[in-house]
């Protein structure tokens, strides 16, 4: 006799987070009273405990793994100041090591080598399980030397030691998106206004403007380069349309949101409207910026948050005794579409 009953559907395994939640206590106190570390009342631990065996929690053999190692905290290391990078970042590693009960230890070393050398005696003092180095750009090192240190490290979005493991946006990619993007919408003279010539993404993004426009037939115009600035923003529209509006740009392609919300004012100021007239794509989705842009800003975003959770998912690996191949990883970038760009023709 058959049936046409189906197999019921897989329990999701019950994770860390949820039996800390469960038991009103942090996820590193849950981790280490489940394998006896930590000071900790007896009756904290076997209610911990009790909690975990109710929900039919099992650990994990990752987090097993770096119990046996050391302290469960990583050091993440910036010389990013303003957070601008580094926090999404540090949201999205974090977001990788919560349910192992890893802490992140997050030290801003700035441009100074002896207070970064500093932060990382104090982490190895600690006995951190690894590092993660990240900056507020990709082509520059930190002011410390990493390599010897006999601990995992991982680079993310800055410049990594020969022969290290790295994640950074790609750059290249994500241009493309916005030049394509502009192009689909019926736009034929795409300008480009970026940031300064001593930083890699402005060629990087440069290059695949200029490859955009010549695979499509558009003119290749070169890209006005400046500050990261809104102030510079203002200034390329002086240059773009200083000549009036015969063959001037109906799209401008920006290196970064403070440079397009800069060019969307300044066209406001002549009278250009944004997106009838004029489409504008910035870059860096910083969302304080894009949405309080009028229109809300098109932009490109790095996807900080989930690069920081593949370091850390990495770091994870190494401290874990898993092998990985050395080398640059490029993730993708995405478009987060909102109202500078209009919409195609007839749309």
């Amino acid at each position: 006799m058959s049936s046409d009953a189906s197999p019921a559907p897989a329990k999701t395994p019950v994770t860390l987070r949820e039996v800390a939640a469960s038991a009103g206590v942090s996820v590193a106190t849950a981790s280490k009273a489940l394998n006896g570390q930590g000071r900790m009342t007896a009756e904290t631990r076997e209610r911990i405990r009790e909690t975990a065996q109710r929900l039919g929690f099992r650990p994990n053999s990752l987090a097993q793994s770096l119990l046996r190692r050391r302290s469960f905290t990583v050091g993440l290391l910036t010389n990013d100041t303003y957070g601008r990078f580094s926090l999404p970042l540090m949201s999205g590693v974090s977001d990788a090591l919560v349910d192992a009960g890893v802490s992140v230890f997050l030290c801003n070393v700035e441009d100074d080598t002896r207070l970064a050398q500093l932060h990382v005696e104090a982490m190895l003092d600690k006995r951190v399980d690894g590092i993660i180095a990240t900056g507020k750009r990709i082509d520059r090192h930190l002011p410390v030397d990493l390599a010897n240190l006999r601990i995992p490290v991982i680079y993310a979005f800055t410049q990594p030691d020969p022969g290290a493991i790295a994640f950074v946006s790609d750059d290249e990619g994500g241009a493309r998106l916005a030049v394509e993007h502009l192009w689909r919408l019926g736009r034929k003279r795409i300008a480009h206004v970026s940031g300064p010539a001593s930083f890699a993404v402005v060629h990087a993004r440069a290059e695949a403007h200029r490859d955009v426009l010549t695979e499509h037939g558009l003119p290749v115009s070169e890209p006005l380069l400046g500050a990261w600035s809104e102030a510079w923003g203002h200034e390329a529209v002086a240059k773009l349309f200083g000549g009036g509006r015969e063959g001037a740009p109906d799209a401008v392609f920006c290196g970064n949101d403070q440079i397009a919300r800069g060019v969307i004012d300044a066209l406001r100021e002549r009278g250009i409207g944004v997106p009838d007239d004029v489409g504008v794509i910035g870059f860096d989705n910083w969302e304080i910026v894009a949405e309080a842009t009028r229109p809300p800003l098109t932009s490109v975003d790095m996807n900080l948050s989930v690069l920081g959770r593949e370091a850390g998912l990495a770091l994870l690996s190494l401290v874990g005794g898993k092998p990985a191949e050395p080398g640059i990883r490029k993730l993708p970038c995405r478009l987060v579409v909102r109202q500078s760009c209009g919409r195609p023709p007839g749309g």
